[in-house]
């Protein structure tokens, strides 16, 4: 590690919904800084303005929120290496693109996109480089005069980089070592586009992050092809010094067959692929994380241990004990499988890890979808007992419903299973017991109820099974002192009655 400050940088673009896979990317960005003591920044590429969707950059910041990744310095946060927005820096930019003209590493291209087709139609796999740049129309195969007058008449034109053919790159990558690519195979890119004056990513990119002092640069490995033309670039500005050390995180993948994880496999499987619910103005709306009732703490543990492992078996993992583990070498090369259903095992245990207290605060407004209200004592005690059956709060709801809601029908199997000749008569008779109990603890209760049924010779098991059905309505729930104690003895005596006069 160099004796730079580290600095990197998370920098979406507001083209749409931050699809989990940058979500990843930024927090890997977010574990790396913070256990080097570094800074995070967040900056918005936004050079494409065809694609910007409104409420895309909202979206983003409120969705890494939500997730506990805070950034140190970037839109919405201020700081001093500011505009952190693209399209708030065009007058930087234009400097740098004048700099690579004057020292000849770029140079002015004026080809048509119907100019440019028609080569493709003539030369197979066209690529606009040194083998092909002298037949087309650009500054190297026409005169100043003619440039320049045709800058004059408005004409639209692009910058490209001139790249120098068949000489070795060398990327050196914290996860996959050193990448050699030949510069043969490189395109002279697009820097500029005279339309927009705008630049296009790769120039915007390294002169934000040479100017930002980005110390290293995680990001998703679709990005590992443009790693050598931005190490040309960083040379062509003699910046060597200031280039950051790049890691290339590796893919996620679809939960089962080949290729990378798509919304469609979302869709289709039945799980998030976005942190939040997403609402474009197309009006398609795309289910969040937030909203399936994930907690952030699991999603976050979920997604840190796809494509990094920690060195140990430990899986559930509290952000700061992240931070204290993380080690980029420890990235995997090859690309990590979307198991959704370790996403769900995660969330499920991140339910029994929190404070009753904050399940029970999360479980209200589900109560209240269903028209409960609950003194707080109750619930926090009702979420205690159930909360270890269930994956998501809402869940809560079907497992433990009947604590806050007599039952107004009875289940038709259970009756047919539990419910016995005598079994009118006994729960009358176990009413009376139970009316007369001083002591409702559930010590209290268990302790006279079974001295009862001893007394009496009947079966523990059809009479537990019965008394479940009268206060349950069917054959489920918790031990049943917890529930007649949950309910008092009131409530209890209340539906063992009804039940009798029900079910006969």
């Amino acid at each position: 590690m160099s004796e730079r400050k580290v600095r990197v940088r998370f920098a979406p673009s507001p083209t749409g919904a931050l699809h989990i896979g940058g979500v990843r990317t930024a927090l890997y960005n977010y574990l790396f800084a913070r256990q080097h003591g570094g800074d995070m920044i967040l900056r918005i590429e936004d050079t494409d303005s065809h694609r910007f969707v409104p409420g895309a950059e909202a979206y983003i910041i409120e969705s890494l929120e939500w997730l506990g990744i805070h950034f140190d310095e970037g839109v919405s946060y201020g700081g001093d290496y500011g505009p952190y927005r693209q399209s708030e820096r065009k007058h930087i930019y234009k400097q740098y693109v004048d700099q690579l003209l004057n020292d000849g590493k770029a140079y002015i291209a004026f080809d048509t996109p119907a100019e440019l087709e028609e080569k493709r139609k003539e030369i197979p796999n066209f690529q606009y480089d040194a083998s092909t740049r002298r037949m087309m129309r650009n500054s190297l195969t026409m005169s100043k005069e003619e440039v320049d007058a045709l800058i004059a008449e408005g004409k639209q034109y692009v910058v490209r980089f001139k790249i120098e053919p068949n000489e070795d790159v060398h990327v050196n990558d914290l996860i996959r070592g050193e990448v050699v690519i030949n510069s043969s195979i490189l395109d002279d890119k697009v820097l500029y586009k005279s339309a927009d004056e705008l630049p296009t990513y790769h120039l915007a990119n390294i002169v934000d992050d040479h100017l930002m002092e980005v110390s290293h640069v995680i990001r998703g490995e679709e990005w590992l092809p443009s790693a050598p033309l931005h190490v040309l670039l960083y040379r062509a500005f003699g910046w060597e010094d200031t280039m950051p050390e790049f890691a290339h995180l590796p893919l996620l993948l679809k939960p089962e067959g080949n290729g990378k994880l798509s919304k469609r496999d979302g869709d289709r499987l039945g799980f998030p692929v976005f942190p939040l619910e997403w609402r474009p103005e197309s009006g398609e709306v795309s289910s969040g994380y937030r909203e399936s009732g994930y907690l952030p703490e699991a999603v976050i543990n979920f997604l840190a241990l796809l494509g990094w492992n920690p060195g140990n078996d430990q899986e559930v993992m509290s952000m700061d004990e992240m931070i204290k583990l993380f080690d980029i070498h420890r990235c995997s090369k090859s690309g990590a499988k979307f198991d959704y259903k370790k996403g769900i095992w995660f969330n499920h245990q991140y339910i029994q890890l929190k404070p009753n207290e904050e399940i029970a605060e999360l479980f209200l407004p589900v109560l209240k979808e269903h028209g409960v209200e609950a003194p707080f004592e109750k619930v926090v005690t009702v979420v205690g007992m159930m909360k270890d059956r269930v994956s998501f709060i809402k869940e809560l709801w079907d497992v433990c419903s009947f604590f806050f809601v007599a039952p107004a029908e009875y289940d038709e199997k259970t009756v047919k299973k539990r419910w016995k000749e005598d079994s009118a008569k006994c729960m009358t008779e176990l009413a009376e017991v139970i009316a007369g109990i001083e002591d409702f603890s559930i010590e209290g209760q268990e302790r006279v109820v079974m001295d009862w049924i001893a007394e009496k010779g009947y079966h523990t098991g059809n009479i537990m099974n019965a008394f479940r059905l009268t206060l349950v309505g069917e054959g489920k729930g918790p031990h049943m002192f917890d529930i007649s104690w949950v309910l008092g003895k009131e409530e209890t005596l209340a539906r063992m009655k009804r039940a009798v006069e029900v079910l006969k």
